[in-house]
């Protein structure tokens, strides 16, 4: 072998072991660099997926009336309770080894890398779905190498930490579809009307066809181009036999109904009192030490959506076609439960709640509860008060109030309590005021939960003092359950987006011994307030209730308030008490026909139509009471010569003992005589708690 020879040979052995090291090398540096990472990624640990999740709203019966999200409208599903074509689908138009790579697909990286440097810009991407995740949850969408460097690292750590179907799960749940809705969930009911576990083959496919451009391929924006990219994905999925070609013909020749018009009106229902239940649920949440802003709660309401969709109809058939407001809730004297709410006209033009935030003046309304007061003071339904022109002194005789009626006039001859309710006098109620006291009066309304901060003066009888809606319609709720101290609730229950229960409201844990008034005076005063619509109580001025009597098929219990800017009706039957208030924002004058009568419209044709199907209930009497016929204008025992009889129930010590044609009794109508038998209505049978005059006429 010669020299040259030898010395090639030598040359080629320096290159193969010159090879050689710096294969060493870059191993070296390869695994360094892997160990690198994997200690990088150790040490920081695995990436959060937290998301923010919208928060649910439910009604009574679970079904689905709203929601309050975030920067984004997303519902959290796990990936069995989707369709598995979502899955199929996603993984065949965007990461088909999905299940095979560690988070990087090296061939489709070397072809966009090659591409991106002929053009010297980022021209195309080959993200898989680990690395689509990443940059939903942590970065931006610039098309930058910053970005993707950043992209990458986050998506070794998940990969690292989690298992694919957690990573996949997370994946549909953040990816945007446009129209605000991120995830699937969000996307199929917004598309589709429906959750995402009842997609089709075809509806998933068009669902999936929407992420690689929500501006270019939404089927509601361009449905050429949506159904074009469904051709796409079902074509793909039928190349990688996840699905048959017969699956495939039938799924490109369905017809799509796209129903996110159904969508949108379910965002209105109940807006008002969705804010009142959000407001509830953040009190009960914080009192359990964890607040509303993790979002994902599903929120079970008290709502009745039967009941909301009711009153919704009656106020838009009676609200004239100006200015007027309304305010309107309905709840349950039993638990408490508020069943339905209407804060004004429009949220959309002014969320102002008029039932929770709105003061007004309840005019006569606040009369049953000063009779509540008078019942605990002595008085009873028989008890009579000169009704005449009278003025009061008060403040030390510094001040002076005459208050007038309605109509001007005045009965000029005593009227009973009975009576007085029934027509809404306001002589006798500031009467009762005078004997009965402030004191007294004030402690009714707070323990009925009445707030108000008026100064001590005879008005307080007529209701001058401002309270919200919410508040008095409270309390006769609570006079409607028996004077049992019923909180209003808007929430039955709330779960953790986990599904954990927080909150849970538990009716069976109230207790009876928790009341606000005693059972026989909540029970005289539901009957006394019968009275509104019922003729025989007419005199000088007619029961107040008498313009919606001929809608009336069951007996209610309620009162109406009259001022110069408010109209209010309060009412109840044994299962449902409503609230309505009438009247202008700016507080100016009621003075048309039209806007006079809404109120009680509203109230009745509510009522009615709520209590729809159901049998008439009676107001049962309780232990402590009888139920007698009395002549109204005298209070005495009816008997055939006094012809305005009526059923009035009473404590047994404040019976009467004489006749109604009893001379002496015509003189004196409180004079007590022992010798007179007294005369009971049985009070087990329910129909005897209907005004004689509901069935006479």
């Amino acid at each position: 072998m010669g020299r040259v020879d030898l010395k090639l040979q030598k040359r080629k052995r320096q290159k193969i072991r010159s090879v050689f090291w710096y294969l060493l090398v870059s191993l070296s540096a390869l695994c360094t660099i892997l160990l690198a990472l994997r200690i990088y990624a150790q040490v920081l640990g695995p990436p959060s997926l937290a998301v923010s999740k919208a928060t649910v709203f439910l009604d009574r019966n679970s079904h689905s009336i709203g929601d309050r999200f975030a920067e984004q409208r997303r519902y959290w599903v796990e990936l069995e309770d989707m369709s598995p074509f979502i899955s199929e689908a996603i993984l065949a138009v965007e990461d088909q080894e999905f299940y095979e790579h560690n988070g990087f697909d090296y061939t489709r990286i070397a072809s966009a890398l090659l591409k991106d440097v002929k053009a010297m810009r980022k021209v195309e991407g080959a993200s898989t779905i680990t690395q689509q995740y990443a940059r939903n949850l942590y970065l931006t969408h610039d098309k930058t190498w910053t970005r993707k460097a950043k992209e990458a690292l986050y998506a070794y750590r998940m990969e690292v930490f989690y298992e694919k179907d957690v990573l996949l799960e997370g994946y549909l749940n953040t990816v945007y579809f446009g129209h605000g809705m991120y995830g699937v969930e969000a996307a199929s009911r917004f598309y589709f009307g429906k959750p995402s576990k009842d997609l089709t083959l075809a509806e998933s496919a068009l669902l999936i066809s929407i992420p690689k451009g929500p501006s270019i391929y939404s089927p509601l924006i361009n449905s050429e181009n949506a159904y074009e990219r469904q051709n796409v994905v079902l074509t793909l999925m039928e190349s990688q036999n996840m699905v048959t070609t017969e699956a495939v013909k039938r799924a490109k020749d369905e017809k799509i109904v796209l129903k996110n018009e159904e969508w949108k009106a379910t965002k209105s229902v109940a807006p008002y009192f969705l804010d009142e239940a959000w407001k509830e649920a953040e009190r009960i949440l914080k009192s359990k030490g964890r607040a509303i802003a993790e979002g994902g709660w599903t929120i079970e309401t008290t709502l009745v959506t039967q009941h909301q969709k009711v009153a919704e109809e009656v106020i838009a058939e009676w609200l004239p076609n100006n200015s007027l407001e309304v305010g309107f809730v309905s709840m349950e004297p039993e638990t408490g439960y508020v069943t339905a709410l209407v804060g004004g006209r429009s949220y959309s033009n002014s969320p102002f709640n008029r039932v929770t935030q709105a003061k007004r003046q309840p005019g006569s309304t606040i009369k049953p509860l000063l009779y509540a007061a008078a019942l605990e003071e002595g008085f009873s339904p028989l008890t009579f008060l000169e009704s005449e022109k009278t003025i009061f002194t008060y403040d030390d005789g510094r001040s002076k109030y005459e208050p007038n009626n309605v109509n001007g006039e005045f009965a000029n001859h005593p009227i009973s309590l009975a009576q007085a309710l029934a027509i809404s006098d306001n002589i006798y109620a500031v009467k009762t005021l005078e004997k009965v006291g402030y004191k007294p009066f004030r402690s009714v309304l707070e323990r009925l939960g009445v707030k108000t901060s008026a100064q001590n003066s005879p008005s307080m009888a007529l209701g001058t003092s401002e309270v919200t809606l919410k508040d008095l319609t409270g309390a006769f709720n609570k006079i409607a359950g028996g004077g049992l101290d019923r909180k209003i609730q808007t929430v039955l229950s709330i779960k953790d987006s986990q599904g954990e229960v927080v909150f849970e409201a538990n009716p069976a844990e109230r207790k009876d011994d928790d009341r606000v008034m005693s059972k026989d005076d909540a029970f005289i005063l539901t009957h006394l307030m019968t009275g509104m619509f019922d003729p025989v109580f007419n005199d000088y001025a007619p029961a107040t209730g008498l313009s919606i009597r001929g809608k009336q098929t069951r007996p209610y219990a309620a009162k109406s308030g009259t001022t110069n800017s408010d109209q209010v009706l309060v009412g109840y039957s044994p299962s449902l008490t409503a609230g309505v208030w009438n009247g202008y924002d700016e507080g100016r004058e009621l003075q048309l026909a039209e806007d006079k009568q809404t109120t009680k419209n509203i109230w009745i044709d509510f009522m009615e139509k709520a209590h729809q199907g159901v049998s008439p209930e009676p107001f049962l009497p309780t232990k402590g009471v009888s139920g007698t016929i009395i002549d109204i204008e005298t209070g005495g025992l009816a008997v055939s010569e006094c012809s305005k009889q009526r059923l009035v129930y009473l404590k047994r010590e404040d019976i009467p003992k004489r006749l109604c044609t009893d001379p002496k009794l015509q003189k004196q109508l409180v004079d007590d005589i022992e010798d007179n038998e007294m005369i009971e209505m049985d009070s087990d049978d329910p129909w005897s708690m209907f005004p004689f005059s509901f069935f006479r006429n």
